[in-house]
């Protein structure tokens, strides 16, 4: 196996204690480091004593700097990148970095750190076997509702980060559109002042209409104990649709009209009268 060019560096989260000594060996070693704000950055290694070439590389600018970051690496060089805090790929755009570099033929490889979403997993005393992380919500009402929606039924114990100015309308749409849920939230981890509050939505909804949200949280959310509801075949067909539908599997057109209104619990003048307005 080829010597990867690019690794991938958890950095610590709140508490600079959790830099591992491979983290730091791999920071020191590499030629340059790609970093999300290289201000913070240049923080954690100036705490380390670590001095180092870098590169911004953030969502705005992955493009441009992608293909900067791939012509320093074509010319024999050996890049970290690293994100603000935790691990590069989770909700910041290291995941277009690590794609451009596969396709390129070249050898990634990871260097594990810590990652908030795991953390506020394992200390939510919610359960841990199957989870599914939906990261930020959309700052657009109806774009995360319709995301809340799309995952009113999943199972598994769901995770989000969510910024405080943000956090009481969350609440509400995860109260409206998920029901009263066992929930966690996890509050500057690892930080001098973390915190982890436990217990339903609507207990933490009352909570912070007497507190100011402050910090950035991970929300950690019982998954559903209802059943989706069925879809029928006939949901998205108007009443005439539905009627040519079992015409087409034999029936006579009375037959069909009955079966429908069976199906839709309507009159059967209600059908037969859509169907004579065809």
């Amino acid at each position: 196996m080829n010597e990867p060019v690019l690794y991938l560096v958890g950095t610590p989260i709140g508490n600079l204690g959790d830099l591992s000594p491979r983290c730091k060996e791999i920071l020191e070693t590499v030629d340059f480091i790609a970093a999300e704000d290289t201000r913070n950055t240049l923080k954690l290694l100036n705490h380390f004593g670590i001095k180092k070439p870098m590169i911004s590389y953030f969502e705005h600018n992955k493009r441009e700097r992608g293909m900067e970051i791939l012509s320093r690496i074509r010319e024999g060089k050996t890049c970290a990148l690293v994100t603000d805090a935790g691990m590069p790929g989770i909700s910041d755009p290291g995941e277009d970095l690590v794609q451009l570099l596969y396709e390129e033929g070249y050898t990634v490889s990871v260097v594990p750190g810590p990652c908030a979403l795991i953390a506020a997993l394992v200390l939510s005393g919610l359960p841990t076997g199957r989870f599914s992380f939906q990261g930020f919500l959309s700052t657009t009402k109806k774009n995360r509702r319709e995301h809340l929606e799309g995952i009113r039924y999943a199972k598994e114990t769901l995770i989000f980060y969510e910024a405080p100015q943000k956090l009481r309308g969350t609440l509400q749409d995860l109260l409206e559109l998920m029901g009263d849920r066992r929930i966690a939230l996890c509050r500057e981890l690892t930080k001098l002042h973390e915190t982890v509050q436990r217990g339903s939505i609507s207990e933490m909804i009352a909570f912070y209409e007497e507190n100011d949200p402050r910090g950035e949280y991970v929300l950690v959310l019982e998954g559903a104990k209802e059943e989706a509801p069925q879809e029928v075949f006939w949901e998205k067909l108007s009443p005439a649709a539905h009627v040519d539908y079992y015409v087409q599997t034999g029936m006579s057109k009375k037959e069909a009209i009955k079966a429908v209104a069976t199906d839709r619990n309507v009159p059967k003048n209600e059908i037969y009268n859509e169907v004579m307005k065809k």
